[in-house]
């Protein structure tokens, strides 16, 4: 009978929090990924990088750093993107495997335990999927035809590039020249992933209404920045490869 794949254990771990005016759901999601991670490694932190906030999230996190020695905090002096959040947590994260969710608590930081068994040697990226999307009727509508788009036109090997619940290892992500600043980093951060050869497996995990604040995407001029950034993005990794004179393009638009 052939053996089943090895997981990892007791690989260190970096729990890893974007936050952005989240100063009621911060504190819950940070003691709660704290609870989780302990249980799984002996080697673990839990970083977060506050966008600039124009809340309370700042002293929250600073009362947080100061209470529990595992958590270290990363503060922009002003609101510079989704993406560039990421990028921060991705190059301050010091562990062997990587885990982030966002700081709103429309994800359970404890499902984090159902990911981890899936990372075995072979795995290098365990990606959730919501069950079901719990966002009014725009919002879901918006995020499936994003999800359906950036399925289609960047070829990527999961079924929901919107679920920002991931289980990642950290040599994969910090081989990757990520740009992105918006949200669309998430379609460049699997698809370089895919291409570099990282084998995906996938995982089911609930996503819950938000209970705090407003979501700061869905704005009119938020929806078209990240139309504007997905299509570039689309030129710059899929197109250009194929047609060379796309890059004119792109030199084009950027002077």
């Amino acid at each position: 009978m052939p053996t089943a794949p090895k997981v990892l254990t007791n690989s260190s771990i970096t729990v890893f929090l974007p936050a952005f005016n989240d100063e009621q759901s911060i504190a819950a999601l940070v003691t709660n990924a704290l609870a989780t991670v302990s249980s799984l490694s002996d080697d673990f932190e839990v970083l977060v990088v506050n966008d600039g906030s124009s809340d309370s999230t700042h002293a929250v996190l600073d009362r947080l750093a100061s209470q529990f020695p595992n958590v270290n905090v990363i503060h922009h002096e002003r609101n510079l993107g989704y993406g560039a959040a990421l990028r921060s947590g991705f190059t301050h994260a010091s562990k062997e495997l990587i885990f982030y969710t966002d700081g709103d608590g429309q994800y359970d930081v404890r499902e984090l335990a159902v990911l981890y068994p899936l990372m075995t040697h072979k795995v290098s990226v365990v990606n959730g999927y919501k069950v079901k999307r719990s966002d009014n009727r725009f919002r879901i509508v918006i995020g499936a035809l994003y999800n359906w788009l950036a399925r289609g036109l960047f070829n990527l090997p999961i079924r929901d590039v919107d679920c920002d619940f991931r289980l990642m290892r950290r040599q994969a992500v910090q081989e990757l020249d990520l740009v992105s600043s918006s949200g669309v980093i998430c379609v460049e951060l699997v698809r370089k992933l895919a291409v570099a050869g990282c084998l995906f497996v996938e995982t089911p995990v609930h996503h819950y209404s938000r209970k705090h604040g407003r979501s700061q995407f869905f704005t009119f001029r938020r929806i078209a920045k990240t139309a504007v950034d997905f299509f570039m993005l689309w030129l710059t990794l899929v197109l250009r490869p194929q047609l060379p004179g796309v890059s004119r393009i792109l030199k084009a638009s950027s002077t």
